[in-house]
């Protein structure tokens, strides 16, 4: 019996991931139709999840288990799209109901309990995800906005890919012109209200950056002040254990007292200025730069300044 066990432990360790298989699997890896018919029975140790997919347990599936149940019910040409591409990205976004899935035109698949089918002649190239091929992030935010009527939450679904650095609000445009045309008034209007988001996409290249860097998290959009409360200057990220400050967007290039970088240096901060050129092509450069102000910034006594308008990192 245990070396019956064993042989079955092995059967399901090669057929499965995440305890999701398909039947076709496991036949192959050595199961009988008829072992796999009685435990999916009412009462039996698995369930069914989509026609041909199985959970090798009773419980009820996660999302993974469901995008890896659509996948494999799909077919080898389909790729997941929508709000699931986005939050593979790392992007808060509430989960949907159905796993979003897009086919080529000559395919024809009716939905199913956590499943809906899209065809188009645009299915992209996938980036996978383990098993999971996923619709590139301008091709899921679009297809994740086509879907939602709530102004609130649509913005967010454009805005976030954008802020991350995943996509800009040019590749949106252009892919929101390429793509089926259902549901994309509101799309196109909010794009349009959002204008170019150069500031969010150049913050958003930088959380990415700094997320690949060995330092904490700063705040973001601050103004520094005296001990009075006067405006010394403004920065894109502040330090302010140590008033360690990065400027790399509309503080680089702008004017005016809060613009000032010498004010902010005379009052003892230091400062690192990247242009925004800086910031998407010399990212090693400005990597070193970072890491090396803020060991000088923590070597030295803090200078007497306040920060006013801290974002959570």
């Amino acid at each position: 019996m245990a070396r019956q066990d064993s042989a079955e432990l092995l059967v399901l360790h090669t057929a499965a991931t995440n305890d999701v298989t398909t039947g076709a699997r496991l036949r192959k890896a050595g199961m009988s139709s008829s072992t796999i018919a009685a435990r999916c029975r009412p009462g039996g140790p698995w369930r069914r999840l989509l026609p041909g997919v199985i959970l090798l347990n009773r419980a009820e599936p996660t999302r993974r288990q469901q995008l890896l149940a659509a996948t494999y019910y799909a077919g080898t040409d389909a790729v997941v799209t929508g709000v699931d591409a986005l939050q593979a990205c790392g992007l808060a976004l509430p989960t949907p109901r159905d796993v979003h899935i897009l086919l080529p035109p000559g395919r024809r698949m009716l939905p199913r309990e956590f499943v809906s089918f899209e065809r188009t002649t645009r299915v992209p190239v996938p980036i996978w995800h383990g098993e999971v091929p996923l619709a590139p992030p301008a091709r899921a935010t679009i297809d994740a906005a086509r879907q939602e009527s709530d102004s609130d939450r649509l913005r967010r679904i454009l805005c976030l890919p954008v802020y991350h650095g995943l996509c800009t609000v040019e590749e949106l445009r252009t892919e929101v012109d390429c793509g089926n045309q259902r549901g994309t008034a509101a799309v196109r209007q909010m794009l349009r209200d959002l204008g170019s988001l150069k500031e969010t996409y150049r913050h958003g290249t930088a959380r990415e950056l700094l997320r690949r860097m060995p330092l904490p998290m700063p705040a973001w959009n601050m103004t520094i002040c005296d001990l009075q409360g006067h405006p010394i200057g403004a920065v894109d990220a502040w330090w302010d254990e140590i008033a360690l400050g990065w400027q790399f967007g509309g503080s680089v290039t702008g004017s005016g007292p809060t613009m000032n970088h010498l004010a902010l240096v005379a009052a003892g901060v230091v400062l690192v200025r990247s242009t925004p050129d800086q910031l998407f092509a010399q990212t090693e450069r400005t990597a070193r730069e970072l890491i090396s102000a803020f060991a000088s910034a923590a070597k030295r006594r803090r200078p007497k300044v306040l920060a006013f308008g801290a974002t959570a990192a």
